[in-house]
């Protein structure tokens, strides 16, 4: 790609976003589109209707970015939830690392890159039609003493990125213990799910629990509701499961983490999640087809995976105009057209790959929800899981391979060539990775801004339908798991690329702000915390940026192999050594904090219920109905919220 391709994406991506933000401006002003653009505000009651004709109305203003910077922390949390603060974090975590790299990069590395001859001379007179290449270490030759700056500054990143992972673990950790000791008491820490339950002749599974948890937990055992099926023609004991509640937080995590039985798949236990939370196909399905689901699943992912790389191979060949030319003829006078050219190269191969990639999302969450996870939350992260691994292989290595040595890939296969051939074929799409930060990144952003489908949906529903009360809306809720993903992947990209293409870092700089203002308005204004996992969410963005920093230090390896600096690549090898070691403790460290709480932490926060919370006793009372199966509910009443009183919050920690 040259570099007039790239300023022609830039271009039309800034007037794209230039326009979402004007429009988003008056359009957030106009009562008949706050269900649009502040439906969390409007459920709460925090927005009045007003028909009265106000000019201000029809004025852009950046207001309201200042109303969105103000809100403090604390205030954002108690508002939002552990999730979108979390979410947040990877923004601000993430605007920090490319701050310093962006420094680094932009005024030490691209100079250096700039300044060198491999690949050809430098046009200044026509720099716009020069290759992107120019900017990367490519243009350094080989043996050159300037790869040193690249190697210190490899160093460099590597450890304030690992500074800033430990600090950002330690913190996130903090904020999850003080969000346990600062929570009203909620029923999923006090109840765990047992399943596989033991079948007793003559006996019911309700007399079979009760028996159970009454003979070896008599003391702190509290209550039990079988699982019932919502199929009316089937037997509801059937189904070998029950939420089983106790008396205590403390006394609820003993019974989780201790083994049960001396079978060890029988009355297996795990946490329960919150009763709204509850997703309850889950228990229609037997052991065996929850495990035949299972491969089912690893088979569709590995499909979907293969049938992805149709789309990665006719971007890439979007990105080669000469073998564009070569393999459609008829196209040529076409693109002898210069602005043609560069749209087709710079603006419509991630166009085209952000459009194949809008479906992933929904299709991971199916997979996963029928996994045989007991919540909605749960299947949320595993979804985002998903997709960060199938965006990071097939958006970045499939790219990358199909790009430059697809004929070559049983050469990757072998893991000793493994960094040599990544330093051959990731500096090669530095190009096509920078304006799909443009494409994928600005103006998808700029559209959660925007919230075009439901402005359109808004817009065709508006003549048929009768304006509800407020009290029959609900705003709408936060797709961690189509946010988080992409998130993460330009994390991926800024680290990878810092010193191969420093040119990237402006960019993504420019996309990590636009993030942090638009995702932290619409968390604020229109999506409503409903499905929490606690902050569960951190260890994969940990674990993100891990992988991140370990493909860094492989490419580098190969690229100072490659440029005949063997010194330096010997020099790197305690790197990678070093960052699994710094993720070896922080998983000892902080881990186990997301995976369950301390004693400590769940006795202290059971003392100061019994000492300071006179409503425990109607708190126990709701307890024994409260993961009821709406499903089975009478119709009058099969409203399942109504059935929780306000000690039992739908919030999840």
């Amino acid at each position: 790609m040259i570099v007039s391709a790239l300023l022609t994406s830039v271009g039309i991506n800034s007037g794209l976003c230039v326009l979402f933000f004007n429009l988003y401006s008056i359009l957030k002003k106009q009562p008949e589109y706050y269900n649009v653009y502040a439906p969390r505000l409007l459920v709460d009651g925090e927005l009045r209707m007003s028909n009265s004709f106000n000019i201000e109305r029809l004025i852009p203003n950046p207001g309201w970015m200042r109303q969105t910077w103000e809100l403090s922390e604390d205030e954002f949390l108690s508002s939002s939830g552990l999730d979108a603060m979390v979410f947040m974090h990877i923004i601000t975590f993430s605007l920090r690392v490319f701050t310093l790299s962006g420094i680094i990069g932009v005024f030490v590395l691209l100079p250096v890159n700039f300044s060198g001859d491999q690949l050809q001379d430098i046009n200044f007179a026509n720099l716009t039609n020069n290759s992107l290449d120019l900017f990367t270490i490519s243009n350094l030759k080989n043996g050159s003493k300037r790869l040193w700056v690249h190697f210190w500054a490899i160093y460099i990143i590597t450890i304030f990125v690992c500074y800033l992972l430990y600090y950002e673990y330690a913190y996130v950790s903090s904020k999850r213990i003080a969000f346990l000791h600062s929570s009203i008491p909620l029923p999923q820490h006090f109840t765990i799910l047992v399943h596989s339950i033991p079948l007793q002749p003559r006996t019911n599974i309700n007399n079979t629990v009760e028996n159970f948890f009454m003979e070896y937990h008599p003391s702190t055992y509290l209550s039990h509701l079988a699982v019932g099926r919502a199929n009316k023609l089937i037997n509801r004991n059937e189904v070998r499961a029950a939420f089983v509640s106790f008396k205590s937080r403390y006394a609820a995590s003993m019974a989780l983490h201790m083994q049960q039985s001396d079978n060890p798949i029988e009355w297996v236990t795990e946490q329960a999640p919150a009763p709204h939370d509850v997703y309850w196909p889950f228990f229609y399905s037997s052991f065996m087809q929850r495990w035949i689901s299972k491969l089912v699943v690893v088979f569709v992912c590995l499909l979907l995976t293969f049938l992805f790389l149709i789309p990665v191979l006719i971007v890439q060949g979007l990105t080669n105009l000469s073998q564009l030319e070569a393999r459609v003829p008829f196209l040529k006078s076409i693109l002898k057209i210069a602005f043609i050219s560069q749209v087709l190269t710079g603006y419509l191969p991630s166009l085209i790959l952000q459009l194949f990639l809008k479906a992933v999302p929904r299709i991971m969450k199916f997979l996963s929800s029928i996994q045989g996870y007991i919540s909605r939350s749960e299947i949320k992260r595993s979804a985002c899981n998903k997709v960060l691994w199938f965006t990071v292989w097939n958006i970045f290595l499939a790219n990358v391979f199909s790009g430059s040595i697809f004929n070559q890939l049983a050469v990757f296969l072998e893991p000793k060539n493994v960094p040599a051939r990544l330093a051959v074929a990731v500096p090669g799409q530095a190009s096509f990775f920078i304006a799909y930060v443009v494409t994928s990144g600005w103006t998808s952003t700029s559209t959660e801004l925007f919230r075009l489908i439901p402005l359109i949906i808004s817009l065709i529903k508006k003549p048929f339908v009768k304006p509800s009360s407020t009290d029959e809306f609900k705003a709408p809720t936060f797709s961690y798991h189509v946010h988080i993903p992409r998130v993460l992947f330009f994390g991926l990209l800024g680290i990878t690329y810092f010193f191969l293409a420093p040119l990237i870092l402006p960019f993504l700089s420019i996309y990590f702000c636009l993030g942090y203002i638009i995702y932290r308005n619409q968390l604020i204004n229109v999506y409503a915390p409903k499905y929490e996992t606690g902050g569960r969410y951190w260890p994969i963005v940990h674990n993100s940026v891990i992988f991140s920093l370990l493909m860094m230090h492989a490419i580098a390896v190969g690229i100072f192999t490659l440029k005949k600096l063997p010194l330096a690549s010997s020099l790197l090898v305690p790197l990678p050594v070093f960052t699994l070691v710094f993720n070896s403790y922080c998983r000892k460290r902080f881990l186990p904090i997301f995976t369950g709480y301390s004693a400590e932490s769940l006795i202290n926060k059971d003392r100061d219920d019994i000492n300071e919370d006179p409503r425990m006793a109607e708190f126990f009372n709701a307890l024994v109905t409260a993961y009821q199966n709406p499903a089975l509910l009478p119709k009058h009443n099969n409203n399942h919220e109504t059935q929780s009183s306000p000690l039992l919050s739908t919030v999840q920690v």
